[in-house]
């Protein structure tokens, strides 16, 4: 759903993908990792909203 909406309009009517920790969480529960440091944060983010894109 994040990477459609971040397609279809830069983001969801809860705020901005930059300040979302939707995709963080998603990751959390799903392979039990947590990414604190914010480069990290940032390359996930963009690796995961980015892919639909090409």
């Amino acid at each position: 759903m994040c990477r459609e909406l971040y397609k279809k309009q830069k983001g969801c009517n809860w705020g901005e993908c930059e300040k979302c920790g939707v995709i963080l969480l998603l990751n959390k529960l799903y392979n039990g990792e947590v990414i604190e440091d914010k480069e990290k944060v940032e390359e996930f983010k963009n690796n995961i909203l980015k892919k639909i894109e090409k």
